[in-house]
């Protein structure tokens, strides 16, 4: 039976398909946490985080995991912020497409970097960040699901105002990232609203480096490929069903 949209997902619904963003509302999962379907599995896709441990993470440049990352309750979870730091994957990717979900704290603020590498100082000094927070008490203006400094939501033109798909704090959100071959279309979409689509490394994406902040940074998005990163900032924030799936490189685009 098809399902309708509740009230608040029609208008939101409305809203995206008024800025001309593509709303698609968020499968549920159909199995346990942290594991894969066979669809999946068949698929390509891989596991981040099998739930019980930290396997295939290490803080950034460092050997180990500190102590303020754990794995409890089946999340991967930042516990404590001040011993905690960016945590890396093992293995590196290029182009790839990844499922995950967070749940963030009262007026936390978090983040998910790619192409990460040990080139900069900092973990995003040389990847770009989806940014992750409490969008209705953090203090950062780069909102939830935005590529920090680089590419926002569209505005509702009823508000004026960016699409806000986020949940309050406290819930589950899912975020879809691809990063594409070029001159495939890159993406990040927020609880089944795309906010917006690029092209990795094409001028107008070199352009928009040029005029942020990251224009200073010389290793700043250079690397084709590099690990993901997971950011230990401002507040708690828990993720699970962490998910990734490579894309060849001899392919159109991450759709």
């Amino acid at each position: 039976m098809k399902r309708s949209l509740s009230r608040p997902a029609a208008a939101l619904a409305l809203a995206v398909l008024g800025a001309g963003l593509r709303y698609a509302p968020a499968a549920d999962d159909s199995g346990p946490a942290n594991t894969l379907t066979a669809d999946e599995a068949k698929a390509g896709w891989k596991l981040l985080f099998d739930g019980h441990s930290l396997a295939g993470w290490h803080n950034f440049k460092r050997e180990g995991v500190r102590a303020g990352w754990q794995a409890k309750d089946g999340t991967l979870a930042c516990v404590d912020p001040r011993n905690a730091g960016d945590i890396v994957t093992a293995d590196e990717f290029a182009w790839f497409e990844l499922s995950i979900e967070y749940t963030i704290s009262k007026g936390g603020n978090s983040g998910i970097m790619f192409h990460v590498t040990d080139a900069g100082r900092t973990a995003w000094a040389t990847g770009p960040e989806v940014q992750l927070q409490d969008n209705a008490d953090a203090h950062d203006p780069q909102l939830s699901g935005w590529l920090y400094q680089l590419y926002k939501s569209a505005d509702d033109p009823k508000t004026g105002r960016p699409i806000d798909a986020t949940r309050p704090a406290g819930e589950w959100n899912r975020v879809r990232v691809v990063i594409a071959p070029p001159p495939g279309r890159s993406s990040v979409t927020m609880n089944g609203v795309t906010y917006f689509e690029f092209v990795f490394g094409s001028a107008e994406f070199k352009d928009r480096i040029a005029r942020s902040k990251f224009r200073s940074m010389p290793d700043f998005a250079k690397s084709g490929r590099g690990h993901l990163a997971l950011q230990g900032d401002h507040g708690a924030v828990a993720f699970r069903n962490v998910k990734v799936r490579p894309i060849p490189a001899s392919a159109a685009d991450g759709q």
